[in-house]
């Protein structure tokens, strides 16, 4: 059980003697803090709510995608006498690899940044890409190009490209087996979402030798180790989103950006240890028998 599926369904599962093991990521908050618009505000919170009693009185064992998914749900809801464990998403391994075609430029740095959507509230990812792009090229003289994967709406494809000072390209949305030939074109990735449960996007990276660059916030400090990238501190309170330290976010992206030799093979090598479609699936499958 992934999502907000039917109470009715679960309840009638459970009476048939059939188990229900619950998939939990995270959880919706940023439109508590920005204007998200009445509709996705109450839609928001009914999801919360449905995912926390299926967790609290259905659910007869639960998955969480990262510990810090776990920490959350029992912060917030408490914690629960059902089973748990920690499943990280996955990828395979020999689709989403670094040797493939690609177009990674020679005369720029592309940083890439893929999100499913940036609306709802989920703009503000975009806001931070983009300074983080102008201090690399204004501050740090390099030269940069922002490449953003992901549904946008025109009205901010348009504001942004009116108003950005540093080359912008957003790439819309595409299909998944497109992923690993931008990802191998780019640089580094920038993950922009705060406190993110286990992104699909950064491990996707991973696997195809892209360097992450994150704050610490959410499960990024779980899957960007070593020298698979740089997380670094928020410099304040992201669960109010308080502004971030991008000087500080720059720094980092710029000893990435001129040691990718180095950083790109360690990207690849969490993937190879901790992030394989067969270990997540082999996991899943001790979830679902015992």
């Amino acid at each position: 059980i992934g999502g907000t599926s039917s109470l009715l369904g679960l309840w009638q599962a459970r009476r048939a003697g059939v188990r229900v093991v619950q998939r939990l990521n995270g959880m919706n908050w940023i439109h508590r803090l920005r204007r998200t618009g009445v509709k996705h505000y109450l839609r928001a919170e009914y999801g919360n709510l449905v995912l926390s009693y299926i967790r609290r009185n259905l659910a007869d064992q639960i998955v969480y995608q990262s510990s810090f998914s776990h920490t959350w749900w029992e912060r917030v809801y408490g914690p629960t006498s059902q089973p748990w464990m920690v499943v990280h998403n996955g990828v395979d391994l020999a689709a989403y690899t670094p040797s493939g075609v690609h177009d990674r430029h020679t005369d720029r740095y592309r940083i890439l940044m893929v999100e499913g959507n940036l609306g709802g509230g989920y703009e503000i990812g975009l806001e931070t890409a983009v300074s983080l792009a102008e201090q690399l090229y204004f501050g740090h003289h390099l030269p940069i190009e922002l490449m953003v994967v992901g549904r946008i709406s025109p009205q901010l494809d348009v504001s942004w490209h009116s108003k950005s000072k540093v080359p912008l390209v957003f790439f819309g949305l595409v299909e998944r087996d497109r992923i690993p030939q931008l990802d191998r074109s780019a640089h580094l990735l920038y993950a922009a979402d705060i406190n993110a449960a286990c992104p699909n996007s950064v491990i996707e990276a991973l696997a195809c030798g892209l360097p992450v660059l994150a704050f610490d916030t959410g499960a990024l400090p779980e899957l960007v180790t070593d020298d698979a990238g740089r997380v670094v501190g928020y410099g304040g309170d992201p669960w109010q989103l308080d502004p971030p330290d991008i000087p500080t976010l720059a720094q980092a992206a710029v000893e990435i950006l001129e040691n990718q030799a180095r950083f790109r093979p360690g990207a690849r090598q969490p993937a190879e240890e901790a992030f394989g479609l067969d270990a997540m699936v082999e996991r899943y499958l001790q979830a679902l028998v015992e």
